[in-house]
């Protein structure tokens, strides 16, 4: 019975893809499935990529990354930074449109100030629970209101409690994105399936779990030298759950992309080296990109019923850290996708990552093999906590450390199983992942701040130094953004000279498309950016 519905659904999802391009040509509709369902468009719950990807579609915030990371305007077309890091003031554009929509009873919609006044103070609306409300952590806060001063329809300024260098960079997420409060206020909790954006994009027709068709803003504000974007006419999201039904369909060219591989088909189109298969060169474009991802083993520091000293535990980090060789690693587990994690926990793609200097650890079982002597470690047995997803990469763990003679209990057990007890310091080390909020390394820093501690707060190792945390805070300070990059470095160095973390690797992101589609574009943080794309 399950697959005849399944069947049903794809012959319906042909059947509505037939629909769409009777309207638009089918060169001018980009097409990619969402196995995992996209349940709102309301930007304050855009939590995960499937949500983000959506949204960045239909709306804008102030400020926006391009391919490096950098900062680039957006409906702020400039900006400057007063009062020792804490004032931060906004010129807005001035041709900017909302998408139409009812709510506005037939007027052409313009954006303003206190647009942005409102997206942001909404997020403080017990009634709304975003999951996005700590990006307005560092706002000041006057009376249950954001610090947010409207000077003129095109001019606002926002108060920060302290210097938060990171702070502009948060504002380029999609949480921050700016949307219409008559829309808002009228909708309800239906905003989610009625938005309305300034965005290349506009809502034209959602079939939840079915299809989502996005077609093209005629007055979206930026442009390709003397073209207005998008060049596309529209964007089609499938949402077939079986990934297999899903490879397939863009095997055979009726999806144009396709993020990352599942486990089950990456043999299947990578060479043990990560390069595409000959078969597929002709037909396939594949795009390797760093992605803000750093997977690692923690320690909990603060274990009563470790049986060593203090030294001695330092040393077995160490040990651990030396012994993994994860260039082998890399390449029989996951086709080579990734980098060697051979620095700290910064990954590349932000300030901070610089394998010149010396930071983490390399492949060593000689140094493993010392330490194992010096500190009398022989025989000592471990416990890694890991989830289904992950059994291999800790199993090749467990034998890598039983060549040195420590032996790994390895631990399976579910998601929310692991994380509950890791928050409450009940697992002695465990296999976790850290995927950036913002693009800055303090995001990563931050899991060794000793206020983190969890469970209030990321710091899940309980790693704590004084010295440490005064830096830290001094860094907030520091505007310039080449030396809060360097002392960046110093806190990772100094993290990873007490190793209560093992790194393994900073992640990549995988992007197959179709041969005809171009202009197709990302960064670090794997955003689909899709207003300069077209198709061949």
């Amino acid at each position: 019975m399950h697959r005849f519905i399944q069947l049903i659904a794809v012959v319906f999802v042909g059947i509505l893809l037939t629909a769409c391009q009777t309207e638009a040509d089918t060169q001018k509709v980009f097409r990619y499935n969402e196995n995992a369902g996209i349940l709102t468009l309301d930007p304050a719950f855009a939590k995960d990529l499937p949500h983000i990807w959506a949204c960045n579609q239909l709306y804008n915030g102030l400020v926006a990354f391009d391919s490096n990371m950098l900062i680039v305007p957006s409906l702020a077309k400039s900006w400057k930074v007063e009062e020792e890091g804490t004032l931060y003031t906004f010129a807005l554009r001035t041709d900017v449109y909302f998408h139409e929509h009812a709510a506005f009873k037939g007027v052409n919609r313009k954006f303003v100030a206190s647009d942005v006044q409102y997206s942001f103070q909404r997020f403080l609306d017990p009634k709304l629970a975003s999951p996005g409300i700590w990006i307005f952590n560092q706002v000041e806060r006057k009376h249950d209101s954001l610090a947010i001063r409207i000077l003129n329809d095109s001019t606002l300024q926002i108060r920060l409690k302290r210097p938060f260098p990171a702070f502009l960079g948060i504002l380029g997420m999609a949480y921050a994105s700016v949307v219409p409060y008559e829309v808002v206020e009228a909708m309800g909790t239906d905003f989610r399936r009625n938005p309305s954006g300034t965005g290349p994009f506009a809502l034209k027709l959602w079939e939840e779990g079915v299809r989502l068709v996005l077609r093209k803003n005629p007055y979206y504000f930026e442009f390709a030298g003397s073209q207005r974007l998008p060049f596309l006419e529209a964007i089609s999201i499938s949402f077939l759950s079986d990934k297999q039904t899903a490879f397939m369909e863009f095997i055979k060219g009726n999806l144009d992309f396709m993020s990352g591989v599942d486990a089950r088909f990456k043999d299947e189109l990578l060479t043990r080296q990560g390069n595409l298969r000959s078969k597929y060169q002709n037909r396939i474009n594949l795009k390797r990109e760093a992605f803000l991802n750093t997977e690692y083993l923690g320690f909990f520091l603060e274990r009563e019923e470790a049986n060593l000293d203090a030294e001695q535990q330092r040393a077995l980090r160490q040990v651990v850290n030396y012994a993994i060789d994860r260039k082998k690693m890399l390449k029989y587990l996951r086709n080579n996708v990734g980098i060697v994690a051979h620095g700290g926990m910064i990954p590349k793609g932000l300030p901070g990552y610089d394998l010149s200097q010396r930071i983490g650890y390399c492949y060593d079982p000689d140094q493993a093999a010392r330490l194992m002597e010096q500190y009398n470690l022989r025989g000592q047995t471990i416990t890694i906590s890991v989830t289904e997803d992950y059994v291999d990469l800790v199993k090749f763990i467990q034998s890598e450390l039983g060549k040195i003679g420590i032996i790994v209990v390895v631990d399976v057990m579910p998601t929310a199983t692991l994380r509950q007890l890791r928050a409450h310091g009940k697992l002695e080390i465990f296999r976790a992942s850290w995927v950036a909020d913002y693009p800055d390394a303090e995001n990563y820093l931050s899991l060794f701040y000793s206020p983190n501690k969890s469970p209030a707060g990321p710091n899940y190792t309980h790693f704590q130094q004084d010295r440490f945390d005064s830096i830290f805070e001094q860094a907030y300070e520091i505007t310039d953004p080449v030396r809060r990059a360097e002392v960046y470095r110093q806190l990772d160095s100094m993290v990873m000279s007490e190793a209560p973390v093992v790194p393994l690797y900073y992640d990549e992101v995988l992007r197959f498309s179709q041969k005809n589609v171009r202009g197709l574009s990302g960064n670090p943080t794997n955003q689909l950016d899709l207003k300069s794309v077209w198709k061949d």
